[in-house]
């Protein structure tokens, strides 16, 4: 059965966005570039909410942009090349890879994980990931820890009232002082 992984880069205060909806400050440099290159390529499928896809139609043409290196030009190859499923209440076509999901989440995931193929199920966005997150539907998470605290703005966890116990599955300092962290829902934890 495939893994679903909620991978974002978060501030050391636990926000993915600034109390702006700014999200400069976690600019990746190209180590923390790389890794995310990596983790969409062993993808399978990425689940995404209406912003997040709208944010990440930047990459749809990059892949010929000349301006742009060849770790960007690659990214853009692999992203491009990724199913999508968007989750959304106000768009009534996408393209590319992407297509409208049709139901419910916790469906869309457990039909997800029972088809045929390699990689993981990402889950993008803050407030979908908090609504599969909330269902017990997320079995890893990848946070990019920025060192820089941001005061508010929209969370990484949704506050819940609800613990999960986690597993440390990696963690990794990098040059730029950004923290690799990737934790596991233990199988017996409670959903």
């Amino acid at each position: 059965m495939r893994t679903v992984t909620y991978s974002l880069t978060v501030s050391l205060d636990g926000y993915v966005e600034g109390p702006d909806g700014g999200i400069g400050w976690g600019a990746p440099d190209e180590e923390v570039f790389a890794l995310a290159t990596e983790e969409v390529r062993g993808l399978g499928v990425h689940v995404m909410g209406r912003r997040l896809y709208e944010t990440m139609l930047f990459w749809q043409d990059a892949e010929e942009d000349p301006s742009l290196d060849d770790a960007h030009r690659e990214f853009a190859r692999v992203w491009n090349a990724l199913p999508k499923v968007v989750f959304s209440t106000t768009l009534t076509e996408v393209s590319g890879t992407a297509r409208l999901a049709t139901g419910e989440l916790a469906a869309e995931i457990e039909r997800l994980r029972t088809e045929p193929g390699d990689g993981d199920i990402a889950i993008g966005g803050a407030t979908l990931a908090a609504e599969a997150a909330s269902e017990g539907l997320i079995d890893e998470y990848r946070i990019r820890l920025c060192p820089v605290l941001l005061g508010g703005g929209l969370p990484f966890f949704a506050q819940r009232e609800r613990m999960v116990d986690l597993e440390l599955v990696e963690c990794r300092a990098l040059a730029s002082e950004v923290v690799y962290l990737r934790y596991r829902v233990p199988r017996s934890a409670p959903s």
